[in-house]
């Protein structure tokens, strides 16, 4: 994990004698935390376990590897790195064989003899390479699929794409030039012969031309090439280039002098892409362009239409995007997940390869939007294969409202659920074998994840980790041996080792803690749950004082992202948070982490619990939260402060403006204030698009109700942060100033992005916190 860790916290941290560090002596010791693992892979041969580490404590992290033999780590050089196999260099069925490009060339891996050799070094970049049939390998090179034969090195042309426009339709004319074309063949009889002469020459060269005539593609570009293993087919899909309006942030003190304006996305709403998806025959070179205006409700309007009667809905087919196309291992079928682009129906398709014809296997809708593990909520794709039997899909599905697996087959269109129940699948990988199945899953309780086999076509689920919290886990090559990335609510991540066996012990790898780290007593955050206004019951971390520190003051904390989880048994990404929140309940304050509405790991439900209302169940569950601290820990109802970053800076101003019987002030950090200016892949999920869905809108952002300030505010923002603009807090701070009100600040971080980099931006940022919480609810 790149070790930023002095990037930390705090304005101030306290060792186990409550003395506390200074910001400075945090700063200047980059690892003060310590140095852990990350990125975990295995060697090809199951020999060695390699991760990114920091031991010498550099800027940044190097690679480092684990000998199973020698039960050593080492750093591993340079040069030895870059002639590693990469993690995704494609196997063949029989997994013997590997094949992969580095540097844009093509290289083959016989994994028994541990050999890798250069297969082809052109010109051209190589890319997307996979084993065909008969000892050949396809690849990409310039929007064309090739052929390699391994035993000839014959190398074939299987596609025939051209950008641009066909000769012919080149040289069509607007009505205007071909009228001054037809008066000049009338008027000059010379002119006339030779163009007669020059399309008898024409005519001739096409009878006679042998050679394939190209696919043209106009104004799109192909990408996304899939290959049936027999090479017969190829899928490819186009999109045409977007004319969406792109946002700049400037950049006020760019190294030259001059304000720099950095390139930064477009707004909800703007994008207009158009995908399209063809089936390439590569025996006759006939392109057939996949129809999906025929899949079932394509056409349907959602359910928010109706509180818009006065406006005119066209039902029309609905535009949609693609999946990878994945061929089945005997070449006769193929399936492709299709989305469409309001994401609020997913349609597992077949495709006819003769006719290019779809049969939708699986039909999901969602009148919120489709999503969760496996499935990906934001971009299209997610968990999609074939069994080796040829016959049955596997993929993932809220169908119950939980993403879990299931297997479909494609011949009786039979449907089988092989896990069920109120948790959620993680990352299924099938054996090498086909037998069974790997798979991470919260089975045991939400905020844990643990390791399990089953068999393919279901049954018993093995259980292979043990330890509380979570195991991010490696399967070796061999899959004799789990490499497990794990930690606990209080402990980072260290490396352990552990046979593939459930009653085999994991044996810790790695110690990176320091001993300042460690010699402070971290709490263990009590995991509580409290029951919510509408009766459910949110998940939250929970940070008690000593009896006799407290101040009856509580600070409640919202996490970012919105679908991201907070409130569980293990190492936190917000690891300075969490410090800060050590630092309030040594000061006296209680402190609750919420799982709100619309965090991940929950299921659809709670997921979707937020749809076309931003602020306001993920609002109503920080409200709710308070209640319970004042209910059940003596918290005095006008002591509670509340803060966060990105959508959590988002709910502490909509907390503030909407709710200010139940916050004293609050800390907005990096936040959206106006959900339109936001991204499209991101907000149009949730609420739609603006010009469509205005309600949604305008209840979901702060900038609305910014007349309900009544308590402090702070806000800071990073001037280059391309992800949520400095645009949003300047137009906030302008509607503060129309409205008169003048208990808000705002500090501004001249060189930060959305994640802060730099250590004085970090202890500035925190200082400002502190002090708000100290000289208000503090108080």
């Amino acid at each position: 994990m790149k070790q930023f860790w002095y990037i930390l916290l705090l304005a101030v941290c306290l060792t186990q004698a409550q003395t506390p560090l200074s910001v400075e002596k945090i700063i200047q010791n980059p690892n003060w935390m310590g140095y852990f693992p990350s990125q975990i892979n295995w060697g090809q041969q199951s020999e060695k376990i390699y991760f990114n580490y920091n031991p010498e404590q550099n800027e940044t992290d190097s690679l480092y590897s684990f000998n199973l033999k020698q039960k050593t780590i080492t750093e591993v050089n340079p040069t030895d790195a870059s002639q590693l196999i990469p993690q995704n260099a494609v196997s063949n069925a029989k997994h013997t064989e590997k094949v992969f490009t580095r540097n844009g060339n093509l290289f083959h891996y016989v994994i028994k003899k541990n050999e890798q050799k250069l297969l082809l070094d052109l010109p051209q970049r190589i890319s997307s390479p996979q084993f065909l049939t008969k000892n050949a390998i396809g690849f990409v090179i310039d929007g064309n699929v090739y052929k390699l034969e391994l035993e000839n090195f014959k190398v074939q042309q299987l596609s025939f794409l051209t950008e641009g426009k066909a000769p012919q339709d080149q040289d069509q004319l607007n009505e205007k030039e071909a009228w001054l074309r037809s008066e000049n063949l009338k008027l000059l009889a010379e002119v006339q012969q030779q163009v007669k002469a020059e399309e008898s020459r024409k005519t001739y060269r096409e009878q006679n031309n042998t050679s394939v005539k190209p696919f043209y593609l106009g104004n799109e570009r192909a990408y996304n090439f899939n290959i049936s293993k027999d090479g017969h087919y190829i899928s490819f899909q186009t999109y045409v280039p977007s004319s969406s309006k792109m946002t700049s942030v400037p950049d006020f003190i760019d190294a030259s002098g001059y304000t720099k304006n950095l390139p930064a996305r477009s707004k909800v709403g703007d994008q207009d892409r158009k995908t399209a998806l063809y089936l390439y025959h590569t025996k006759t070179h006939e392109v057939t362009k996949i129809d999906p205006t025929n899949l079932p409700k394509i056409s349907q309007l959602p359910e928010y239409t109706k509180e818009y009667p006065n406006r005119e809905w066209k039902e029309e087919p609905r535009s949609v995007t693609y999946s990878e196309v994945y061929f089945s291992g005997d070449s006769k079928r193929a399936v492709v997940d299709i989305r469409t682009q309001d994401n609020k129906d997913r349609y597992i398709s077949l495709i006819d390869l003769k006719t290019g014809q779809l049969e939708a296997l699986d039909h999901q809708h969602d009148e919120a939007w489709i999503g969760g593990p496996g499935i990906n909520a934001y971009y299209n794709g997610g968990v999609l294969g074939w069994l080796p039997d040829h016959k049955h899909i596997y993929y993932q599905s809220e169908a119950s409202g939980f993403s879990h697996l299931y297997l479909h087959n494609t011949y009786n269109k039979q449907q089988t659920a092989l896990t069920k129940g109120r948790y959620e699948v993680f990352n299924p990988k099938l054996s090498k074998n086909g037998k069974h199945w790997y798979f991470t899953s919260s089975k045991i309780h939400p905020g844990e994840r643990h390791y399990y086999k089953m068999p393919v076509f279901g049954g018993e689920q093995k259980q292979l980790t043990q330890m509380k919290g979570r195991n991010e886990v490696s399967l070796s090559p061999d899959e004799k041996y789990l490499a497990i990335r794990y930690s606990n609510a209080n402990t980072p991540w260290e490396l352990y080792l552990k046979r593939n066996r459930s009653n085999a012990k994991p044996k810790k790898l790695t110690n990176g803690q320091s001993d300042a780290f460690k010699a402070y007593n971290w709490r263990t955050p009590e995991l509580i749950q409290f029951t919510a206004q509408d009766g459910q019951k949110p998940y939250a971390r929970l940070y008690q004082p000593k009896t006799e520190q407290a101040n009856n003051a509580a600070v409640i904390f919202v996490h970012g992202a919105g679908y991201l989880q907070n409130a569980h048994h293990w190492w936190s990404s917000y690891f300075r948070e969490y410090m800060f929140h050590n630092l309030l309940a040594d000061l006296g304050y209680t402190v609750l982490d919420i799982d709100y509405r619309g965090s991940a790991g929950y299921g659809r439900d709670w997921r979707t619990g937020i749809y076309r209302h931003m602020g306001g169940k993920d609002l109503s569950d920080q409200v709710d939260g308070a209640q319970y601290l004042v209910e059940n820990f003596n918290i005095n109802p006008e002591k509670i402060g509340i803060y966060g970053g990105s959508y959590g800076g988002f709910i502490t101003l909509m907390a503030l403006f909407n709710e200010a019987e139940s916050f004293a002030a609050g800390a907005a950090l990096r936040s959206v204030t106006d959900w339109a200016h936001y991204n499209h892949t991101y907000t149009k999920n949730i609420l739609n698009e603006p010009h469509l869905d205005p309600i949604a809108y305008r209840r979901s952002s702060p900038i609305y109700f910014a007349e309900g300030l009544e308590d402090p505010l702070l806000i800071a923002h990073g001037m280059v942060d391309t992800n949520v603009h400095f645009q949003d807090v300047v137009r906030l701070s302008q509607r503060l100033i129309e409205l008169k009100k003048d208990n808000w600040e705002m500090a501004v971080y001249p060189v930060e992005g959305h994640g802060f980099t730099q250590p004085s931006s970090w202890t500035d940022e925190y200082k400002r916190i502190l002090k708000l919480f100290e000289t208000t609810i503090g108080q």
